[in-house]
C-alpha cells in the first residue's frame, strides 16, 4: 500500500491532521456515521468492518513511517471504537452525548486491558485499545438504555 493511501486512511481522510484534539474530532465523525447509518444495520456493520480492516492495515504502517509509537494523527482507531460504542443503541441526543463522553473517558483512562494492549504497539496496540473502549462504552450504554431505562 502506498504511503499517501496509508496516511489518508490512518488519519481518516486527514481528520487526524486537525491541530486541536484530533482524536475527539475523529470520535465525533464516528458518531456522525452512527447517526446516519443507525437504522441500516447491514450498512453499519459493513462500514465498521471496512474502517476497522483498513485501520489494522494502515495504523501500524503509519507508526513505522512516522517513527513514533501511536502517533496522534492516526485516528482511524477512534472511528472504529466509537462505532462499536454505539452499535445497536437507539438514536437520541441523550444517547449521543452520554455515549460520546463515556467513550472518550474509556479511551483516555485506558482501563484494563486497554492499558496493557496499548503497550503492545503496532496496529494491534493502536486499534485494540479503542475497540476495548468501544466495547466498555457499549456495555454501559446498553445497561443504561435497555435495562435501567436511564437514558
Amino acid at each position: 500500500m502506498k504511503k499517501d493511501v496509508v496516511k489518508l486512511l490512518s488519519t481518516f481522510f486527514y481528520v487526524g491532521n486537525f491541530p486541536l484534539a484530533p482524536g475527539t474530532l475523529a470520535s465525533a465523525v464516528g458518531v456522525l456515521i452512527y447517526m446516519i447509518l443507525h437504522q441500516h444495520l447491514f450498512m453499519y456493520v459493513l462500514v465498521f468492518a471496512v474502517i476497522t480492516y483498513f485501520g489494522f492495515k494502515t495504523s501500524g504502517r503509519m507508526e513505522k513511517v512516522m517513527k513514533k509509537k501511536d502517533p496522534g494523527c492516526v485516528v482511524v482507531d477512534e472511528v472504529s471504537g466509537v462505532m462499536i460504542a454505539f452499535f445497536l443503541l437507539p438514536l437520541s441526543w441523550a444517547t449521543v452525548f452520554t455515549g460520546f463522553f463515556l467513550f472518550r473517558a474509556f479511551d483516555m483512562f485506558k482501563i484494563y486491558p486497554s492499558n496493557v494492549i496499548e503497550k503492545k504497539g503496532g496496529a494491534y496496540g493502536i486499534m485494540m485499545d479503542d475497540i476495548v473502549a468501544g466495547i466498555y462504552t457499549n456495555c454501559v450504554m446498553q445497561i443504561a438504555v435497555r435495562w435501567a431505562g436511564i437514558i
